[in-house]
């Protein structure tokens, strides 16, 4: 499914009509978010755009490398900043989220204000809380999307090397490095345009997964050999980490980014799950492989969301409770994942 009711504001940015333009981007950004959000930050700095990225949150460092990283404003360390950047802007990009829900205390701010706000992405059931939406849940990720955007907007001229770098990366990730099933034939097109404008493919590849610490190196053998649970009755793997071993291994924002997708790898799994005790509530990635539709069970479970299979959740119940409930409500669902 496709919304595309972007040729106005098209039109009106041509004109000229927007003079500050807020950007930003979902709670604790990816690859994906943070590549999408500066890849628009390029292409409207190019057109001469007076134009800011915010982030609710901070994000993994691998992340920090990108061009314009150094201008990125965390809402978390200066909100009054913030505030006053909402406040004068005239138009606002949401990229990466389909609810305001997930920006946290910026979401309130972006919905009591009344500047035109634009939605570029890729999840499914996006809130109508947008003026404008350039939106396809089909797409392999925003980054995909904010490059035939930009194309449809202003033209091959305005994708500069550092733009391209910025949406190569989240096309990367978001896709695992081109082998998910959300990639298409464009998503393999786009990669090869991207290239072609001078994004420096090898390079991305090792600044986001060639950096990691040997803690975080220690942290997953550890998830490996002593967490890894099977539940061979529902073809399902499992690993959950309590806070005490989050501190013991020096957790910090980025380092558990991958660990639930090992569980794939292995022989006759369907479904992995990564549980993680964040002391403020519990967070729960998803991952799974064919027809299983793990957005749909987060939602009903455990308020969450995302891609049919790649999802997540959370709770504000103690981690056993949590894993209580999961090892409970995934048996109702034992034939289904027997039968993908």
């Amino acid at each position: 499914m496709r919304i595309d009711s972007t040729d106005n504001l098209i039109t009106r940015l041509k004109s000229k009509e927007f003079s500050n333009i807020f950007i930003t981007t979902h709670h604790k950004p990816d690859g994906d978010a943070m590549g999408s959000t500066l890849g628009l930050w390029h292409i409207l700095k190019n057109m001469g755009f007076n134009t800011t990225v915010i982030t609710p949150t901070d994000y993994s460092d691998n992340l920090s490398w990108l061009p314009g990283n150094d201008g990125v404003i965390d809402f978390t360390i200066n909100p009054e900043k913030v505030k006053h950047l909402i406040k004068d802007s005239d138009l606002i990009f949401c990229l990466d989220f389909n609810k305001l829900s997930r920006i946290n205390e910026l979401g309130d701010l972006v919905s009591q204000s009344n500047t035109p706000t634009v939605l570029i992405d890729h999840h499914q059931d996006p809130d109508e809380f947008y003026n404008y939406a350039y939106w396809n849940n089909e797409s392999s990720s925003t980054c995909e999307l904010v490059y035939e955007f930009g194309l449809k907007a202003f033209g091959k001229d305005v994708f500069t090397v550092d733009a391209v770098n910025c949406l190569y990366t989240g096309l990367m990730t978001d896709t695992g490095n081109f082998q998910y099933v959300n990639t298409k034939p464009q998503t393999l097109r786009i990669g090869a345009d991207l290239i072609e404008l001078g994004a420096q493919h090898t390079l991305i590849h090792e600044r986001i997964y060639d950096v990691f610490s040997i803690s975080r190196s220690r942290l997953f053998g550890y998830c490996l050999y002593e967490k890894l649970e099977v539940l061979e009755d529902c073809r399902t793997a499992l690993i959950y980490l309590n806070a005490e071993e989050l501190e013991r291994f020096n957790v910090v924002t980025g380092d558990t980014e991958g660990i639930v997708n090992f569980g794939l790898g292995l022989k006759d799994i369907v479904l992995s799950v990564l549980i993680i005790d964040r002391t403020e509530r519990v967070k729960m990635s998803f991952r799974s492989k064919g027809s299983f539709a793990v957005n749909k069970y987060a939602e009903k479970y455990f308020s969450g969301g995302g891609h049919i299979n790649a999802a997540g959740g959370a709770s504000e119940e103690p981690l056993e409770a949590v894993v209580a409930k999961f090892k409970s409500t995934i048996k109702e669902y034992k034939e289904e994942l027997q039968s993908v």
